[in-house]
């Protein structure tokens, strides 16, 4: 599904990445893992088409993403990636409906539509309670929710996430490892973690353990 060949960044004079090869296949759930400053968050930044790879090259089923333009990635990234992250960074003036269906609207989705999306979304998730409810009245792992639901609202063949449960308690960060593997193997959803949760990380398929911007297993 995602095969990154011969990865490499560096930022100034820190190579941060050191020819680094993966693949990602379609529903599974893989953990990245190594300890600070290992690469983890920059892989996921270049699987996930957040940033570009100094060299190498990455292919999600054929297409080359890396060599897509500015306008074709952005499009090609609203419709196959969704993204997790420890703080939720979801928009403090709209509702959790609104906040879920952004993916939607940048897709040129309808209102209406995208709002029987984001309900259905919602309500899977536990917050059909909730759809009306902005932010600042959400628990945290009611936020974090919303973003996994916001995260899946275009049906992205992968979603990414990064230090997904770092902040949240133990109960929340549980339900949401949980949630992982029930939308894995309900839906096929393909995940790909970056981690430094032991229990997260042991929860997934794989896992990728990086050192020094290198994969040293897999």
């Amino acid at each position: 599904m995602i095969v990154g060949e011969n990865l490499s960044k560096s930022y100034g004079d820190l190579e941060v990445l050191k020819s680094v090869d993966v693949t990602i296949k379609k529903g599974e759930i893989v953990s990245i893992t190594g300890p600070s400053g290992a690469g983890k968050s920059t892989l996921l930044q270049l699987l996930g088409t957040l940033d570009a790879p100094l060299g190498g090259s990455i292919r999600y089923d054929g297409v080359v993403v890396s060599t897509l333009n500015a306008k074709k990635l952005a499009h090609f990234r609203n419709e196959n990636i969704g993204f997790i992250f420890q703080f939720h960074h979801l928009l403090p003036e709209f509702t959790a409906l609104e906040n879920v269906s952004m993916p939607a609207f940048i897709k040129g989705v309808s209102k209406s539509e995208a709002a029987v999306r984001a309900t259905e979304l919602l309500t899977m998730l536990g917050l059909g309670d909730r759809v009306d409810h902005k932010p600042n009245e959400l628990s945290g792992g009611e936020q974090q929710r919303v973003a996994v639901a916001r995260a899946l609202m275009n049906k992205p063949s992968v979603i990414f996430a990064d230090e997904p449960s770092g902040n949240l308690d133990t109960e929340n960060a549980q339900d949401l490892h949980n949630l992982f593997l029930k939308l894995r193997d309900d839906f096929g959803q393909t995940f790909v973690i970056v981690t430094h949760n032991i229990e997260l990380a042991s929860m997934a398929d794989r896992v990728i353990k990086m050192k020094d911007g290198e994969v040293v297993s897999m």
